[in-house]
């Protein structure tokens, strides 16, 4: 009997425990992706419906501090530096806290972002930027059911982050520096490549097996755009030169090399550089 008893107890539970019920959350989680111009915004957040209530001025009450959607606090990512209102936000992650009124909301980009509803005690000291935008308000045949965050107005340079709900939209301007980014590639690939670019293509032409001749010249032009060549910038152009035929060059770089890697406690290019110039009949 007693074993009966635990078999059925047994099936109860794994009944119980498989009959668990998926429901649809009040308030649903939702990620926005957008890129304005070079850089990637992302805002994760949950989204509350009006349900026949009325929202601002009574479930969301004026000039009281509001998590901005539901559940867990309301986060945006910039990939890069952005402005907003004449402030420098850097790239990164923050919470957005809003204080509604009727003709205008208070904005915080918070860097605190883990918690939900609102803190418990708020700091100024984590408020990385706060403005304040206009209230525009649209005709109540036109209320909008369920909490929503858009973006609107992209250009390359900019976009509005759009706050709607029942039967008004908050428009939060965010600058991108698109523009200083584009002009400064422009710049550098104008000038050409730099000691990096040249560096690059002549140990990758070395290590693939390419013309040795043509690694040799770019990474001379490399070390000739280089104030202090490291060790390891230096042992690469030792191996290029060995490599090409200039073993006289290659002896006195990999010389230069040795002693840098000395000075940096660096025993794995120590003993690299050292067998390398006993194989060259340097040692």
């Amino acid at each position: 009997m007693k074993k009966v008893i635990l078999l059925i107890s047994a099936i109860l539970v794994s009944f119980i425990g498989e009959a668990q019920i998926n429901t649809p959350a009040p308030s649903p989680a939702s990620l926005l992706k957008q890129k304005v111009g070079l850089t990637d915004i992302t805002v994760d957040y949950s989204r509350p419906s009006m349900r026949g209530r009325t929202i601002f001025g009574d479930l969301v009450p004026y000039d009281k501090l509001w998590r901005t959607g539901a559940n867990a606090y309301t986060k945006i990512t910039f990939s890069d530096d952005v402005s907003i209102d004449g402030q420098d936000l850097k790239a990164g992650t923050y919470a957005i806290f809003t204080k509604p009124g009727q003709s205008s909301w208070e904005v915080f980009f918070y860097t605190d972002t883990e918690g939900g509803g609102v803190p418990s005690t708020w700091d100024d000291s984590k408020v990385a930027a706060k403005l304040t935008a206009p209230v525009v308000n649209f005709p109540k045949e036109m209320a909008i059911e369920t909490f929503t965050i858009m973006f609107d107005d992209l250009t390359d340079n900019s976009a509005n982050l759009g706050l709607l709900w029942e039967t008004v939209y908050v428009p939060i301007k965010i600058n991108v520096g698109t523009d200083k980014v584009v002009m400064d590639n422009i710049d550098r690939v104008m000038k050409g490549p730099d000691a990096g670019d040249y560096y690059a293509a002549a140990v990758y032409y070395m290590n693939s097996g390419k013309d040795i001749s043509k690694a040799k010249e770019w990474m001379d032009k490399a070390m000739s755009m280089t104030d202090n060549p490291a060790y390891w910038q230096l042992r690469q152009q030792s191996l290029i030169q060995a490599k090409s035929g200039d073993k006289k060059g290659a002896i006195a770089t990999a010389k230069k090399s040795l002693a840098k890697a000395k000075e940096a406690g660096n025993d794995d290019y120590v003993k690299l550089n050292t067998d390398s110039l006993k194989e060259w009949g340097a040692m």
